[in-house]
This record gives C-alpha cells, structure tokens and sequence, in this order.
C-alpha cells in the first residue's frame, strides 16, 4: 500500500518531535541516578520500583563517573594567577594545567590581544569551552587540534610552558626520571624529560583525584555559563581578582614594550597622546561585568562560585588558601602548606623571573604605590571607579597618602563563597 505525501509529511514531523525531545532530555540539567541501563540492576524487565531501589543503590551516575572536581582558575594577566595556580600545582592529587588555551588563542586569531571583534570573541570562546570540557574530562589529545606543528604520534615539544605543571614534569610522564618522586624546577623540565607524551599524560590525569586549569584567556565567568551547567563536571569557578593600579603597574613592568607608552608618561610625566587606555579599561570592565555576575548569585553559580581578592591572599596565604580548598571539599596537602611557606617569605631577589612565584606576598601586593605616578594613580582610580568600590579598594587623595603604607587602600571585604 502506498502512503500519501501527507502521511509521510506527518510522520517525518512527528519524527523530528520526537528526536528534539529525545536531544531536550539528554542535555537537561538533571540526571536519573542511573542513565544507561544496565543489564546487572537496571534491566528493562524489571519494575520501576525495584529498577529505582537499585539504581540508587549503585554508586551515583551523572557522567562525571568519578566526580572529580573540576577547579578553574579565572583570572587576568598580571593578577596574581600563576601564586593561586600554584596552590593546586602543588597538591598530590590534583592535575593542573597552565594556561592551555593559550594555544586556541594562537592557533585561531594570533593577534586576538588587539582584536576588539565580537566575531573573534565569539570563536575563541566556543573553541575554549570545547577544550576545557576535554582537558577536564582528561582528553589531552584534544589539544592536538590547536598544537602547532602538530604533534607526531602523540609526542610533542610544544606545549606552552610544560614546566609550570608539576604533574607533567614527574613520573610517570616524565619517564627519564624513572620512579624517583621528584619534580623539576620548571626551566628544567623540558631538557630533562624530554618531549611531552600526550599519552602518559592523559593517563595521569585520570589517575589523578581532581583537575585544575589556570587562564586569563576567559573574560567573565559568564562565559562559563554552560561548562558550569554541564552535568558531565563538577567544575568551580575561583575567580581571581586585584587591585587595577596593581594589575597596571605590573604589566608596565614586565611588558615593557606593550605598554611603552604607559612607561614614557610615568617617566615624565605628560600623557601621550595616542595612549592606549583600553589596556586598562578592559580589565576594568571585565572585571565589573563578571564580579557583578557572581555577586549576584544566579541559581546556575550556587555553589560553583568565589571571590578572591589578591591582596587578601597575600597577606593571609594560608588562611586564604584553607578558605579555597574548603569551599572546593578538596582536603588540604601538606605539599601545599610547605610550599606556602616557603614561598611566601623571600625577598625581591627571590624571584629568578617575571612569572617567579617566590616572593615576599604581602610586599608585592603593594609595591605598585612606589612604581606608578600619582598621575597614573588618579587616572586609574577615575577609570575604574566603579569596580575599585565594587571590590573595596580605597583611592589615594594625594601622593603622600599613596605612599603611605601605614593607611591601607584595601577595606576589609568577606567575600563569601555562594552556597
């Protein structure tokens, strides 16, 4: 018998229907306990109050099959950043990665730094989410897309700065190293092991209890939104944030030509006039849109979501790092406690390089009232009024009250995890 064209018409609609519902229902936020029968204790043929008792039963099922905790750091250039990396770095059981998206940044849109295209954006963080969701999920072969040259037989030499992650730079990925537990500074890494095994890598990730990801490459945590949403992780967000004429005077000092212009007026004194304040500003915004994000506590960010200010961990880095792990529910490392110690307490000296974490914390916090101009600083504090008060930095009135550091420009903010 042959059926009319409205029939079939009718039957490819009810078709599609049913495959959207189908697509609706697999990516809802909530889970049954027990997704994918199983042929043990979830079998078609039994009820479904028996198939519900054993299913709950059964170790809790919802993708992330381990629940891992997924850590990502959010934060900007010069903020503090690779300090509060470190403190997942540091840790046995945690993988952590420094800065990845650094190669979807370089690979897609090279001069995405001067690039004020909303297209660009939009394609740097559709490729950046699609990369998180499969570091986090310990696919490291995934990074082979945007790895340039491309990596030959899951070997590499590539990988941008290798050496700032412990667990790439140890057995068993490190494999000259034989079973010796030990962890190379992060200038010898590369020379000492060699080119980075994606392989072994990937298999340390999973050995390994949770992942943690370091990146500056993410403007506001609402661009996060569906990462934080999908119920294949468990991912938090710590957003890192600091003091804008802190953030300023550091880039000043470590990109000297970028913000050449910058220098010129703090040396002598006249603003160019083709000065890029956009450098400043960006920050400025960003930081507004996505602090005001979280502090208005969404129902997708409950739970997932905190608030550090840089100043409060440098000048309490083990009480504040107790607070991050905490609201993590990750249990704190003795391996952390240690390297907060010893790395909090040097001198200027003791950083051998402009990323060094070894440093004076509670010093370096401050610094930037003796490395800017009072012009610079009233310029600043004009700019970015709005999120100074936000976060609870005070502005200086005079250079005199600038470089006193006996009157503090930070006010005493608790800034709550969103529970």
């Amino acid at each position: 018998m042959q059926c009319s064209w409205k029939a079939v018409l009718l039957l490819a609609l009810a078709s599609i229907a049913i495959q959207y519902t189908a697509i609706r229902t697999f990516t809802a936020k909530s889970f049954h306990s027990c997704p994918i029968p199983n042929p043990v204790n979830c079998s078609p043929s039994q009820d479904t109050d028996a198939a519900d008792r054993l299913c709950d039963e059964s170790p809790t099922f919802s993708y992330n099959l381990s629940r891992k905790t997924h850590v990502l750091i959010l934060a900007t250039t010069r903020s503090g950043s690779s300090f509060v990396g470190q403190l997942f770095n540091q840790h046995f059981n945690v993988f952590y990665l420094f800065e990845p998206l650094y190669h979807v940044q370089y690979t897609l849109i090279p001069k995405l730094t001067q690039s004020k295209s909303t297209t660009d954006r939009r394609v740097m963080l559709g490729a950046s989410r699609d990369l998180l969701r499969s570091l986090y999920d310990c696919d490291l072969y995934f990074l082979e897309n945007y790895i340039k040259p491309q990596p030959v037989n899951h070997t590499t030499d590539r990988l941008f700065r290798r050496g700032a992650s412990k667990a790439l730079c140890s057995p068993p990925v490190c494999e000259s190293l034989g079973g010796v537990d030990l962890h190379l500074e992060e200038g010898d890494c590369v020379k000492k092991c060699g080119t980075l095994n994606l392989t072994l890598a990937t298999e340390s990730c999973r050995e390994h209890g949770h992942v943690a990801i370091k990146t500056v490459r993410v403007p506001e945590v609402s661009d996060l939104r569906a990462l934080v949403e999908d119920p294949r992780l468990n991912l938090k967000v710590i957003q890192l944030v600091r003091d804008p004429r802190g953030i300023l005077a550091s880039r000043s000092e470590t990109f000297r030509d970028t913000y050449r212009l910058w220098r010129i007026w703090d040396g002598t004194g006249r603003k160019p006039y083709n000065l890029d304040v956009s450098q400043l500003t960006t920050v400025c915004e960003d930081f507004w849109n996505s602090v005001s994000t979280g502090l208005n506590r969404p129902s997708w960010l409950k739970g997932k979501y905190m608030l550090v200010r840089y100043e409060d961990l440098a000048r309490n880095p083990m009480k504040k790092t107790e607070e991050i792990y905490d609201f993590l529910g990750i249990p704190m490392d003795s391996n952390v406690e240690r390297w907060i110690q010893n790395n909090t307490r040097g001198d200027r000296s003791s950083s051998k390089h402009k990323y060094g974490t070894v440093r004076n914390s509670a010093a370096t916090a401050e610094r930037w009232r003796f490395r800017l101009s009072y012009e610079i600083v009233a310029f600043t504090q004009h700019a970015c009024q709005q999120v100074l008060a936000q976060l609870g930095y005070r502005t200086a009135s005079s250079e005199e009250e600038l470089k006193n550091l006996s009157i503090s420009l930070v006010e005493e903010r608790d800034f709550l995890p969103f529970s």
